[in-house]
């Protein structure tokens, strides 16, 4: 888990960013219109900040920033441990947040060496990746022995709704969530960023010392690569989506032993790879 001494501030929600907004619209239903009150989600310039040096700035919904810089962190490969991540400070700035993060200084080289790309936007899924060898990393196969009833797996998705708070007010931000077998749903993370969002879940995860692999992650997005690549770092076995995945993501879930599934509904869902973790009740 993350180190015990490492300083953390108040959350960007308590620094004066909000997560939504109340906003006064206008709204046309069947040709008729009306003035009402509705809820728009917020997105926020946040720059993560190693050892003094800006590394990327990411647009993110302004909550969990500690769970996002744990987690970035070690999904983007910066540390290889929870405990390497040795402090982090949270700023609020005139046109966004700060998050300063201390790591260890041969980490730090490390990243220095990987150069940086400050233009992380909200749906960047690669960032700080400057080569092509940076951004296609390969996890170590995941090991787990985790098994899970394909019905539990869609009554997660269906549980995932009543924990959106932001999006139940907003409609537009995106959730990620782990839940173990049994035990249903653990951990729900929320962002305007999918990303963001599994990235949070992730630093949730290890920050709190639980280990990934006794449970599985569902998202509320399609599955492109890097959600996969997140995922299979974190040591997460299976990860279910609401909507398609991309070739690359199937040919990295295969490669990483990571069960993958896409399409999931209530009534319906497509297994990529490695279905031996889904039990299924075979209905004649």
């Amino acid at each position: 888990m993350a180190n015990p001494n490492s300083v953390t501030e108040p959350l960007a929600l308590d620094l004066g960013w909000p997560s939504y907004q109340q906003i006064t619209v206008e709204r046309w239903h069947q040709g008729r219109r009306s003035i009402v009150e509705d809820y728009v989600a917020e997105e926020v310039p946040v720059v993560l900040v190693y050892n003094d040096i800006p590394h990327v700035v990411m647009l993110a919904t302004p909550t969990n920033l500690e769970d996002f810089a744990l987690g970035f962190s070690f999904t983007e490969g910066i540390i290889e441990h929870p405990r390497e991540l040795l402090a982090t400070r949270i700023y609020n700035r005139a046109n966004g947040i700060e998050v300063q993060i201390k790591i260890p200084a041969q980490r730090f080289l490390c990243l220095s060496d990987k150069g940086r790309n400050l233009t992380g936007r909200t749906g960047c899924g690669l960032c700080g990746a400057t080569t092509l060898k940076q951004a296609i990393r390969a996890p170590a196969p995941v090991k787990t022995d985790l098994t899970v009833n394909a019905e539990e797996v869609m009554a997660t998705l269906s549980e995932i709704k009543s924990q959106q708070r932001i999006n139940s007010k907003t409609g537009s931000v995106h959730a990620a969530a782990w839940a173990i077998p049994g035990s249903g749903i653990a951990t729900v993370r929320e962002d305007v960023g999918r990303h963001n969002a599994l990235d949070k879940l992730i630093g949730s995860l290890l920050r709190t010392g639980k280990k990934p692999g006794a449970g599985f992650a569902v998202v509320t997005s399609r599955a492109s690569y890097e959600m996969v690549q997140k995922t299979a770092f974190a040591g997460i076995g299976l990860m279910a989506a609401i909507s398609a995945p991309t070739g690359l993501a199937i040919r990295l879930a295969a490669q990483a032993g990571l069960t993958l599934i896409g399409f999931a509904r209530a009534d319906q869902h497509v297994v990529y790879t490695h279905p031996q973790r889904l039990i299924h009740s075979v209905q004649n």
